[in-house]
């Protein structure tokens, strides 16, 4: 079969292409890597939630994948909005790789001994909320850009220290500049961190078929109830939150939390289950029961 990829053009995105055309090849399939730019990549003089949230990076691979010029996208799944468009569909989750975020400080110093004032760049409300409410003493600012970009600029002096994905940096081969790998009870992930999707047409059941091989269906299981959490909560790119699916007695620990982006207010729950979706859903309507729709603004 041949198969079209869809992919941004930053190094982690082409990697993560790459990679899944990587293990497509020796299955037989003949495989082609599109570089698309997204609203997303063209806009960085703003904050993202400005531009349309994580949608932006994924809005016009989804018109090429609908207008038939691709056939398969490779997202980060963090990046994925829990509404598809109708005609397209999740088809594959890859294994998920390390979900935590990481602190890279030009110091070496941890975060919880950086200098007071010390200025951290992230250009996400999650990571912005949960640094916050640990080291109110911190400045944190916004930082956009590849991890490239992000690194550069940190190296540069324009930061202290800034926080990025664990997997991406992986992934790109720079975890030795890691100073910190930051535990999900210090820094909740994004829902479906770590994790790689492949979206597809709904109607092309040949190419779902095709990368099934690649499907893990254990990570897709504890994404679901993120996911699942995310999307009861009606949360996105503009809301401060964050959701950890771990596996626990052939079910999962779900934990998650909703905050006021200065970190200020916070709720947290966690709860166990074996449904995703269920769990997902119902932690989400703990937190609804506990105030959260006031501090996502509604």
């Amino acid at each position: 079969m041949k198969i079209r990829i869809g992919s941004r053009g930053s190094a982690l995105a082409l990697w993560q292409a790459e990679h899944v055309k990587g293990r497509l090849q020796p299955l037989g399939h003949q495989v082609e890597v599109c570089v698309i730019t997204t609203t997303g990549d063209r806009v960085q003089d703003r904050p993202l939630e400005s531009v349309g949230g994580k949608g932006a990076f994924l809005k016009e691979i989804e018109e090429a994948l609908l207008a038939e010029q691709v056939d398969l996208a490779v997202h980060s799944l963090k990046d994925v909005p829990t509404q598809l468009p109708a005609d397209l569909t999740l088809c594959a989750f890859l294994e998920r790789a390390d979900p935590r975020d990481a602190l890279l400080s030009t110091s070496g110093r941890p975060l919880d001994q950086l200098a007071p004032g010390s200025r951290i760049g992230t250009t996400s409300l999650r990571r912005r909320s949960q640094l916050l409410a640990r080291r109110p003493d911190l400045l944190v600012a916004d930082l956009r850009g590849n991890v490239d970009t992000r690194i550069r600029r940190l190296r540069e002096g324009a930061f202290d220290a800034i926080v990025l994905a664990m997997a991406g940096l992986t992934r790109l081969g720079r975890a030795a500049e890691v100073t910190e790998v930051l535990d999900p009870g210090v820094m909740l992930p994004a829902p479906g961190q770590g994790a790689i999707a492949l979206e597809c047409r709904r109607v092309d059941s040949a190419l779902a078929t095709a990368v099934g091989s690649l499907h893990h269906e254990a990570t897709a299981r504890a994404v679901r109830a993120e996911r699942a959490f995310l999307a009861a909560l009606g949360g996105g790119c503009n809301v401060p939150l964050g959701a950890f699916a771990a596996p626990q007695g052939g079910g999962f620990h779900l934990s998650a939390f909703v905050a006021r982006s200065d970190g200020s207010e916070f709720l947290r729950g966690q709860r166990r289950g074996h449904d995703p979706d269920t769990l997902g859903r119902e932690l989400a309507e703990a937190l609804l029961a506990r105030g959260a729709a006031a501090l996502m603004g509604r």
